[in-house]
């Protein structure tokens, strides 16, 4: 087995068209479609939460962490996790989330949930959310809906729709600045 020749580190403001091309080349146009991209639609990624994975200054992957509300409590959302495909299952992606739920329990948050594949992120400590507690705008396979408590048993309580706890840029759904 080879050493790990790649860092994860936190995300500067030069990583941010790499990562926008790395999101686009891993998830094409229909990601803005989703209802995870919706959320995160005029809404920046928490400070502190994003990461990206680097070898021989070449981008190979990166994750970031938005706020949203579950009903009325604040939570995260993962997302998007993205690896260039040539360097997926060398443990990037794994690498990623672990520094990003490290960060975001150092900075005190209660719990993240995400939109995706159990078997993955279960690795990680995500777990199904019952069907019927959490609810996406638009449509999300209930089945894909996951969550990890940072404090104990957070996701246990939560219950409600995930929607966005803040806009940071003033923009309408066309596109329109709001005066």
């Amino acid at each position: 087995m080879s050493e790990q020749s790649w860092q994860i580190r936190p995300e500067s403001t030069e990583d941010a068209p790499l990562v926008a091309a790395l999101n686009e080349a891993s998830f094409g146009p229909g990601r803005y479609a989703k209802s995870a991209y919706r959320l995160r639609d005029g809404v920046d990624p928490v400070a502190g939460l994003s990461f990206v994975a680097v070898e021989n200054g070449e981008l190979l992957g990166s994750i970031r962490f938005w706020p949203v509300a579950i009903g009325m409590e604040k939570s995260l959302l993962l997302g998007p996790l993205a690896v260039q495909c040539d360097q997926r299952g060398r443990g990037i992606g794994i690498a990623l989330m672990k520094s990003g739920i490290e960060a975001a329990r150092a900075q005190g948050h209660a719990g993240i949930v995400l939109v995706g594949d159990e078997p993955y992120y279960v690795r990680v400590g995500f777990a199904r959310i019952a069907p019927g507690r959490i609810h996406f705008p638009g449509p999300v396979d209930p089945e894909r809906i996951l969550g990890l408590s940072l404090r104990q048993n957070v996701m246990l309580t939560l219950k409600g729709e995930v929607r966005r706890s803040r806009i940071d840029h003033p923009v309408c759904a066309d596109g329109a600045a709001v005066g």
